[in-house]
């Protein structure tokens, strides 16, 4: 009965999470008390079957009511909206391991003292004065992991990006505890506000993380490269590093897109896999030494002994990785399998699989919103399950095989519905990697933090660049890593129902219908517009840009988000994951409409992703995308093309101008418009005022339905003329939220309200979709679709302020 309890358990925690907006406290009494009531009833003499169908219920309300409680409890401690943009004194601990970033460090901070309204746990970056220099003089004061400090910060509600299929930022913080991000106020007065209290903080939280840090600082000590190295010699020490105590922003981004197309992610962190094997190792090798000592065996059995030593050993390499979420899941289920096996009541294995869910979800409502969680208890299920009808005695070599297989095919449905990817060759580099990481990597990197030898590093780093050798050169070929649209959900379910037919047991009769069942996962869901209709979508990158228009066969894309930093960028991080999700493979055109970096700060990711056919840009002759596509054209009022019944047109800038130059970047911006069957767009990029009147005064065509405002809606554009002239009956601005820029313009705002267009704002509504058919223009924004308890509520905001 264990596991229908624990799938109800799963089943009422995940439709909580799907919430726009929590239940009031009454309707959750409500429900408690309903509750309640279905467990006396199940405890009744009832039918057995209406018994076990009346506690299921019981137990999928009262985690519906848990974890509903338990998001209130969360958002009464995120930062109140009139504290955003204060500067606001308070002290607390470094919690976790401070990073450092291109121009600062960032490090969450354990709030000890603050004034009301202040959350718990913030996450703050404490950026470097504008007058640092390479030697590090101005930089930011070198932050240790457990010291307490006095700091003046500037804080702002959680928030982040929201576009179709992408990742939700917000509730990652929320998993995290995370109630406001912000920075270290760290020029002028702010200066001499910070101050470091305590070297070292008490409390047990505190000296774990002050010893990860100390771990950290000696790992990278001894693996130091000399900056002026042609070749890098420690390339991997990330991964020993994160290897040890779990500090995965140690791995550079590059290596992360190796370990992606080779299937590796999991291995390359304290995963699952590493602690158990940590517990098993530890536990054998305690078993084993327990026995050689007689007064130890006639006093306890050295199998139980060994699963004291195991589970000691697995809250120590935890305790090392800091306690995170992942490693926790791991430990509870370790747990729970290690007690039933020493109260002798491990009935079955999934029976520990299934009490392991009922003590996490619990404690962490949360963790069905991660896919590590689908992913480990799903790994750890299929296993079982793969296990199960096999007879005889065990062939190593032919049960580690199967186990590959039964992961690749088990958990490729929901790797699918997650990530949209597969990596082809993860199967047989997995095959050598889990071995060589797990059982050799792993336990040198951990011996050397307790021997301080370098020796133990060198080898561990030798054996890691050979592995990582071969494995580059197994995902050489583009065909490794095999993206697909994200698969709709009874496409999902199909194709799990598939994976657990293939993987039963020899003469199962429904073997057949596995692959028909699973085919649906590798088709792409035929969601384009019809001939003569069009979709554009006016994607959320923040304090940037990017359009993408879609017609019957054929995509274009209006710029390509901003640059994050030296190694990120929204064409990354954003533009790609929803390209793929949606089903493009090929983008036909590509328009950078100028310089500016939230602009095309992408571009160079985005060409590196994908297909590009065309390239039109307004950038000079020796920026970097005209390096990368030399065969990138001049944008020219006057160019004009048609797909599938659709028009293409370019507006501005007026023809040579883009070789003559212009004072700056926006003045020479592209403006592009779109006129399909039923309705137009019009799309501007930074056009300033002075490029609106050249288009006024050259009669372009400008009236729209859809229009994306101007230079974000700053007053350097819009003006009422052009305003008038679009007559747009929606506008879009796209932002990022609480810019320094005050974009958009109240001032151009009222110009829009003053002639009835509905406006629409990317840090309000997220990526915003509009669909031009026969039937009208359906509107679409991803936060109201998408749309959950934790999300920050800007209009809401903006509507309690006025």
């Amino acid at each position: 009965m264990i596991t229908p309890i624990a799938l109800s358990l799963v089943a009422g925690t995940w439709l909580a999470q799907q919430q726009g907006v929590l239940p009031a406290a009454a309707a959750l009494h409500g429900l408690s008390a309903v509750a309640l009531l279905l467990a006396l009833c199940a405890s009744t003499r009832l039918a057995r079957a209406a018994s076990d169908s009346a506690l299921c219920v019981s137990v999928a309300l009262a985690a519906f009511v848990w974890a509903s409680a338990t998001g209130h409890a969360a958002l009464a401690d995120r930062l109140p909206q009139p504290l955003e943009g204060q500067d606001i004194d308070l002290t607390g601990v470094i919690a976790g391991l401070p990073q450092r970033v291109e121009r600062g460090q960032r490090f969450d901070l354990a709030v000890e003292r603050a004034p009301p309204g202040v959350p718990r746990r913030i996450a703050l970056t404490w950026y470097d004065s504008r007058h640092a220099d390479a030697s590090g003089s101005d930089a930011t004061p070198q932050l240790r992991a457990g010291s307490r400090w006095q700091l003046r910060v500037r804080l702002k509600r959680p928030h982040g990006n929201m576009n179709p299929h992408g990742f939700d930022y917000e509730a990652w913080l929320f998993e995290r505890g995370i109630g406001a991000t912000g920075h270290v106020r760290a020029g002028g007065e702010g200066r001499q506000a910070q101050r470091l209290i305590d070297e070292q903080a008490g409390g047990l939280s505190a000296r774990i993380d002050a010893l990860r840090d100390a771990v950290r600082s000696r790992f990278t000590a001894v693996m130091h490269d000399d900056a002026q190295a042609e070749v890098p010699t420690w390339q991997w020490a990330g991964v020993l590093i994160a290897l040890a105590i779990g500090d995965q922003r140690a791995i550079p981004p590059a290596h992360w897109d190796l370990f992606e197309r080779a299937g590796l992610t999991h291995l390359v962190s304290i995963s699952g896999l590493h602690v158990t094997m940590v517990a098993a190792l530890s536990g054998l090798l305690l078993s084993s030494l327990w026995r050689r000592v007689p007064a130890l065996a006639l006093r306890c059995a050295a199998q139980r002994a060994g699963i004291v030593a195991g589970l000691i050993a697995a809250t120590a390499y935890c305790a090392l990785a800091g306690f995170g979420i992942p490693a926790q899941r791991t430990l509870i289920m370790l747990a729970v399998a290690g007690l039933a096996m020493l109260a002798g009541r491990f009935s079955s294995p999934f029976d520990a699989l299934a009490l392991a869910v009922c003590v996490v979800l619990p404690l962490h409502p949360m963790a069905v919103m991660n896919p590590g969680f689908w992913l480990s208890f799903g790994a750890v299920a299929l296993l079982f399950y793969a296990a199960a009808g096999h007879l005889g005695r065990p062939r190593p070599v032919r049960s580690w095989l199967g186990a590959q297989a039964a992961i690749t095919l088990g958990l490729a449905p929901p790797m699918m519905a997650l990530f949209g990817q597969v990596s082809l060759v993860s199967p047989l580099i997995n095959l050598f990697a889990i071995p060589l990481v797990s059982v050799v990597i792993t336990p040198l990197v951990l011996i050397a933090i307790v021997l301080p030898l370098d020796a133990l590093l060198w080898l561990a780093h030798a054996l890691t660049t050979g592995l990582m050798w071969a494995v580059q050169g197994l995902v050489a070929p583009d065909w490794v890593l095999w993206h697909a649209a994200a698969p709709a959900g009874w496409a999902v379910a199909c194709g799990v129902l598939g994976a657990a037919n293939l993987l039963a047991p020899r003469g199962w009769p429904g073997r057949a219908l596995a692959v028909p069942l699973m085919l649906p996962l590798f088709m792409t869901p035929d969601t384009r517009p019809a001939a003569g209709d069009m979709r554009v979508v006016v994607l959320d990158v923040g304090q940037g840009l990017a359009v993408h228009v879609q017609t019957a066969q054929h995509d274009l894309l209006f710029d390509t988000g901003p640059r994050y930093g030296a190694e990120a960028d929204a064409g990354g991080r954003l533009v790609l994951p929803y390209l793929r999700a949606i089903g493009v493979r090929r983008l036909d055109t590509l328009v950078v409409s100028h310089a500016d970096s939230d602009h095309a700060g992408g571009a160079a990711s985005l060409l590196a992703g994908l297909p590009v056919g065309e390239v039109l840009s307004s950038v000079p002759a020796h920026d970097g995308l005209r390096l990368v596509r030399p065969d990138t054209r001049d944008c020219a009022a006057g160019q004009r093309w048609t797909v599938d019944g659709v028009r293409f047109a370019m507006l501005h800038p007026p023809r040579g101008a883009v070789a003559l130059g212009a004072r700056s970047s926006n003045a020479l911006s592209c403006v592009l418009r779109v006129d399909s069957a039923h309705g137009s767009a019009l799309i501007t990029g930074d056009v300033l005022a002075d490029g609106e009147a050249a288009m006024l005064e050259a009669a372009a065509p400008l009236a729209a339905d859809l229009l994306v405002s101007p230079h974000h809606g700053s007053r350097t554009s819009s003006t009422q003329a052009f305003v008038a002239a679009v007559d747009a009956g929606d506008v879009v601005h796209a932002v990022g939220y609480r810019n320094r820029f005050n974009h958009p313009h109240p001032k151009v705002r009222q110009r829009y309200a003053d002639l009835g267009a509905s406006q629409w704002r990317s840090d309000a509504h997220g990526a915003v979709t509009f669909d031009f058919t026969a039937n009208g223009i359906e509107r679409r924004a991803s936060r109201e679709i998408d749309a959950r308890y934790w999300h920050n509520r800007v209009l809401e905001q903006q509507a309690a302020v006025q």
